[in-house]
């Protein structure tokens, strides 16, 4: 049994096909799917996919590309929509430096917006951050001294400083397919030696398929091989490695009922 921590079953790639899709990854092993949303716009679709499929759940969140169209959203609509029985998770939220598709600051105050709504409801924070390390920790840190909440760096791709910094914050780490690529040692020695305990595997669906699949739309169940690949770096079975990340999302995302 493994999940599906990061998807995006409504982009192009999946959406043309999604049941497909989801009875692909059901025979791979994949028995849940966390849909993902990165619009206001997107909240009802990814909401309604989540109420047709009793294995697919919900996140509400506005990804740090869409900011500068989302300046205006406050805390209320996210609270509101968090309401939904099938929403387990607030994002994607974040900084990403790398485009900057939309103003550092607006990207900063939606990212804090997000974080009390996380704080308020409990619901776990799924963190995007590319390169964008420092401000995302001084964030994370003031924030956290204000009142914990639950959160995860998704898709990890960063240092390993930055990896101990968010362990200390108590947040979980989920690695995509990425970890498998040839030119991603750094990340394979961080995957290596995560605590058991703080470990999630993710596909962030139609992006980043992983080896053997480069090239391709990447599908949730391409999650059974990225967890393959992770769980010979640490040296454990895939079937320990898919129970132990199961447990973990069973326990960060209480909401989903597992």
């Amino acid at each position: 049994m493994l999940i599906d921590s990061h998807c995006h079953l409504e982009y192009k790639g999946l959406v043309e096909d999604q049941a497909g899709v989801l009875e692909r990854a059901r025979a791979a092993g994949v028995t849940g799917f966390l849909s993902i949303s990165t619009r206001q716009r997107e909240w009802d679709q990814v909401i309604a996919t989540a109420e047709r499929h009793s294995d697919v759940w919900a996140s509400v969140g506005i990804h740090p590309h869409e900011a500068d169209g989302h300046a205006d959203l406050g805390e209320a609509a996210l609270l509101a929509a968090t309401a939904h029985h099938k929403v387990i998770a607030i994002g994607e939220t974040g900084l990403d430096y790398y485009y900057d598709h939309s103003d550092r600051d607006m990207q900063k105050a939606l990212f804090r917006r997000h974080i009390s709504v996380s704080r308020q409801t409990g619901l776990p924070l799924i963190i995007h951050t590319r390169d964008a390390e420092d401000d995302t920790a001084a964030i994370l840190t003031e924030e956290m001294e204000q009142g914990a909440f639950p959160a995860l760096i998704h898709c990890f791709t960063a240092s390993a400083d930055f990896a101990a910094k968010m362990l200390d914050l108590g947040l979980t780490i989920s690695l995509s397919g990425i970890v498998t690529f040839k030119n991603a040692k750094d990340l394979q020695e961080i995957a290596a030696g995560l605590p058991e305990d703080r470990l999630l595997v993710e596909t962030d669906a139609p992006f980043l398929a992983p080896v053997p699949h480069r090239g391709r739309p990447c599908e949730p169940a391409f999650t059974a091989d990225t967890a393959r690949f992770v769980a010979a770096l640490r040296g454990v079975t895939p079937e320990h490695l898919a129970e132990v990340t199961t447990a973990n999302f069973r326990r960060l995302f209480g909401k989903a009922g597992l």
